[in-house]
């Protein structure tokens, strides 16, 4: 449910990277905590069943967003986003989503069905974001935007869109909040107005307050008379023990009562952000109309506090059963019992849902066949799958005479033990999946059900073809398949079991914990199977011959990531042979023995799979991504890739033509001209004063013996292995101990000394018929093995760069120099360097270098103000985590530092040394390597 982020403008980038710089919930009414408040159901079947809301409320919160700063070119940035509306409308019938450049997400769907619009605005806020102290204030809120803003009264929303023939409402979940109206097509903008304006604009009044704390006490009240209320907050407790799911959405009475204006001012200053932020809109509308709309309501709206995603909590490997039985005045017993299960987003949801819906999905389900037709003991029995974004749980539930309970009890534990999927037939499959797509698509059958479904895929799982990808795994889950997620997941050590009981009855939890045991034995075997074939723990393991295999796991999609870096690149060449290791890079993806090209070009498209080898100043590299499915045939595709590569010579010329042509496009382009020569520039010696790709005279007589006896050697190297996502690990790792047994030579590490600084201080050069000129200063800082300085220089670095930077805050927005205008940082493990860049007019060049000249003296004179210290390191933090949502993002990471000597957790140790950093220690940094005399000059002029 992690909001989609913006790519960064401009990153701290190391290595040869730096060449490419540049639902459930509506069960037993639980989940809802009320019974009075209206109940959006988000029903894109069980899998977006996510924890809905709470009533028609009636008032309102004051978000703690800030108003942007206006520009001199707003027609400009309005030009900027028409274009770019049109490019998104361009890409088909929808839906379509664009990013604001507060990094707020607007959904739009034209749908002229009915003359009506829906607009909802989802907030990456719920009961889950809260402190345990204040349990509940999601939900309080969500009741005080309804009791008005700072430009309407308490009401006078719901008056006005109900005065127009429109419907407004809103709900709280674990994980977001969301706000909507549906209004008639030509009340679009009241629509769009009043939603953002009770988001962003609510005013929390404390006398308001204090009369709906005693609405939602009722409220809560309500809920604790319904059962499978009593039961689903006892069984929260039990399974997500220790996380932010343990606690009921609507709080307890206690923290309710203790929330003042000021706490929930608080709390929306936290987590109220355009970034976190959703507004979808789908109707009746004009898409670019309503994107534009939009621009105006919330693009002044600026985000201030860094987004974290979420990090999953774990499924317990362990646990013991667990049994609570709670008298009350009840007629009948009621039964609930769950198990742990992974969070919204894991690739098992589909087998999950599908496995819940054989079992106990409804009047033909095996067990409400079973116990309620065949054997009378039961008035209803189901079994659902729930998943909320971090965690989620299985859940048994049932209805029956007391006098039943026990031999139920036992019979139901005997069931359980004994489940084979093998037992149900093609007719039960087939009706499972029919009746799971049918649940999705019914929901595009009314307007409110589309937007919901869109918003739904869009906010929790970054697009729609999320939809696409689960009616896939439905349409191809196996009996196997469902098996193996049965034997993991329904662990009788890990059950978790509430039952409400008539006054009366004697019931003994022990006994019942007992019966389980008794009648239920753990399997054993089988979990120990489930855990091997699985990814595991995060582990770095040792291979015999000098390598390493580093495993991150994270079981969110079905997919493998496999980063293999070797130490060499440009640093296994000789000065002759520049060009050399980005040529085999390109020829070496290009045939294996049993495959040429286009055989292995199918090869790979056919499992949906990725492959391409980099080569860098001074690392070389393989990644790959596929399907997990796909291991047992992409494992030795890559070895032989790895062991026996084609190099067929008519593979390497077009490799040649290919790496010549790159050249002559990077002197085409006057910054890519300037990239490609800033390193022989800057660096006298070693790889790093290379030309990476080359001299197109030399690149044209590379030999095919030259390109064979280089990988050779590179492969010879001992290498890190580092796989992320979803694997196979016992497969992983054999493929690993094989390829360093087979190729690697013990102590062959290749050195990379730190290069000699250029004695020339100035490059200018031409490029003739070309309107802009470009410039970089750059000062020669130390490289990533000074973590001290590294954090302060990225500190340093993101004060000055981006559109909120000091350099575009004065050259571009005071000074009109220049379109671009930023800063950046590289850095290799020994050496590295600081550059300040603008594109500007030819003759603004002279004022262009005054004004860098004047940034470094301010910087030099006077610390940093501390709120752009503060800035500067949320942007560090999002720049980090935005970065590194991807499986194979995270898999580089760690093998590239890895091979260099460093722990994969670099930069996130560097990110918090940065959080520790003060501006005193930042202008030392300053004054010691931002030498204005020691400088570094290139130019590109037209």
């Amino acid at each position: 449910m992690v909001p989609q982020q913006n790519a960064k403008a401009a990153a701290a980038v190391k290595g040869f990277d730096f060449e490419k710089l540049c639902i459930f919930m509506l069960l037993c009414g639980v989940l809802l905590m009320s019974t009075g408040c209206e109940v959006e159901k988000i029903d894109v079947n069980k899998k977006a069943e996510v924890a809905a809301g709470l009533k028609e409320n009636e008032s309102g919160a004051a978000p703690a967003v800030q108003p942007a700063a206006d520009t001199a070119a707003e027609k400009a940035a309005s030009a900027e986003l028409s274009d770019e509306i049109k490019k998104a409308l361009a890409s088909g019938e929808g839906p379509h989503v664009i990013k604001l450049k507060n990094g707020m997400s607007i959904l739009v769907k034209e749908d002229d069905r009915f003359p009506l619009v829906n607009v909802r605005l989802f907030v990456h806020a719920g009961s889950s974001y809260e402190e345990p102290g204040q349990a509940g204030i999601s939900h309080l809120l969500e009741h005080m935007v309804f009791k008005g803003t700072e430009t309407r009264g308490p009401g006078e929303t719901a008056r006005e869109i109900e005065s127009v023939g429109g419907d407004m409402n809103a709900a709280t979940s674990f994980d977001y909040t969301v706000y909507y109206v549906e209004v008639p097509e030509n009340e679009w903008k009241l629509g769009m107005d009043i939603v953002t304006d009770m988001t962003f604009n609510a005013k929390i009044d404390p006398e308001e307050l204090k009369s709906e704390r005693e609405v939602v006490l009722s409220e809560l009240e309500r809920g604790e008379d319904n059962p499978g209320s009593r039961i689903f907050k006892t069984l929260q407790s039990i399974v997500w023990k220790d996380t932010s799911y343990q606690w009921p959405i609507i709080g307890y009475r206690d923290t309710v009562k203790g929330i003042s204006s000021e706490d929930i001012h608080a709390y929306i200053d936290r987590l109220y952000q355009p970034q976190s932020m959703l507004l979808s809109v789908v109707g009746k509308i004009d898409p670019e109309a309503v994107v534009k709309e939009a621009e105006r309501l919330c693009g002044s709206r600026k985000s201030v506090n860094p987004v974290v995603p979420p990090t999953a909590f774990p499924v317990p490997a362990t646990g013991k059963t667990t049994v609570k039985v709670v008298p009350g005045k009840w007629n009948k017993a009621y039964i609930g019992a769950a198990f742990p299960i992974p969070g919204l987003s894991s690739s098992q949801i589909a087998g999950l849902e599908t496995m819940c819906e054989l079992l106990g999905g409804g009047e033909t389900s095996r067990l409400y066949r079973k116990f309620k037709y065949e054997k009378r003991m039961v008035d209803s029995i189901s079994v659902s799958s729930l998943t909320l974004e971090r965690a989620g749980m299985l859940y048994v539930f049932a209805t029956l005479d007391a006098d039943k309970v026990e031999e139920f009890w036992k019979e139901l534990m005997i069931e359980l033990s004994s489940v084979d999927f093998n037992d149900f037939t093609d007719r039960e499959m087939d009706r499972v999946v029919i009746n799971l797509e049918d649940s999705l698509f019914l929901t595009k059958e009314t307007l409110s059900g589309l937007a919901s479904k869109l918003g739904y895929f869009q906010f929790f799982e970054g697009g729609q073809q999320a939809e696409e990808n689960y009616l896939y795994d439905l349409r191809n889950i196996t009996r196997d398949q469902l098996q193996q997620l049965y034997d993991e997941y329904f662990d009788p050590t890990k059950l978790a079991a509430c039952m409400l009981m008539p006054e009366g009855v004697e019931a003994d939890a022990q006994g019942f914990e007992k019966a389980v045991a008794a009648n239920w034995p753990a399997k054993t075997k089988a979990a120990a199977q489930a855990e091997a074939a699985g990814p595991g723990e995060a582990a770095t393991i040792e291979l015999a011959n000098g390598s390493k295999l580093v495993f991150i796991p994270d079981e969110t999609l079905p997919y493998t990531a496999m980063s293999m870096y070797w130490v060499g690149g440009d640093a296994d060449l000789t000065p002759e042979e520049q060009g050399l290791a980005a040529m085999v890079s390109q020829s070496l993806t290009r045939g294996t023995k049993s495959l040429n090209a286009t055989e292995l070009e199918d090869f790979v498209s056919d499992r949906a799979a990725s492959l391409g080898a980099t080569a860098g100043r001074e690392v070389f590299a393989i990644n790959a991504k596929f399907p997990s499915r796909f291991t047992a045939d992409m494992l030795p595709l890559i070895s032989d890739l790895i062991t026996s590569p084609r190099f067929a010579e008519e593979e390497l010329d077009r490799a040649k033509q290919d790496q010549v042509s790159a050249i002559k496009r990077k002197e085409d382009r006057p910054l890519s001209l300037a990239f490609r020569n800033i390193f022989p520039f800057l660096y006298k010696d070693g790889s790093y004063s290379y030309f990476h790709l080359g001299m197109p005279e030399n690149v044209e007589k590379f030999s095919r013996d030259e390109i064979v006896a280089y990988w050779k050697k590179q492969s010879s190297r001992p290498f890190v292995i580092s796989i992320c996502g979803d694997y196979d690990r016992e497969a992983l790792a054999a493929f690993a101990k094989d390829l360093d047994g087979k190729l690697v030579v013990k102590d062959t590490a290749v050195a990379v000394p730190a290069p000699h600084w250029g004695v020339e201080k100035d490059l200018t050069m031409t490029l003739p018929d070309r309107n802009q000129a470009h410039l970089m200063v750059i000062f020669p800082v130390p490289g990533m093995e000074d973590e001290e300085a590294t954090a302060g220089l990225s500190l340093l670095r993101a004060s000055l760069a981006g559109q909120s930077g000091l350099l575009f805050r004065d050259l571009r927005d005071k000074q009109g120099l220049g379109y671009t205008v930023t800063a950046f940082l590289w850095q290799a493990p020994k050496t590295g360097f600081m550059a300040f860049y603008i594109g500007t007019k030819p003759e603004q060049l002279e004022q262009a270098m005054a004004g860098f000249d004047k940034t470094v003296k301010m910087l030099k004179e006077n610390d940093l103000p501390e709120d752009e210290i503060l800035r500067a390191r949320n942007i560090l933090r999002g720049e980090y985590y935005q970065e590194h949502q991807s499986l194979l993002s995270r898999s580089r990471e760690a093998a590239s530092l890895i091979v260099k000597g460093f722990e994969p957790n670099l930069d996130q140790k560097i990110i918090e040394r940065a959080s520790k950093t003060d501006a005193a220690q930042v202008r030392e940094l300053i004054n010691k390597y931002i030498d204005w005399d020691n400088k570094y000059t290139l130019t590109v002029k037209p």
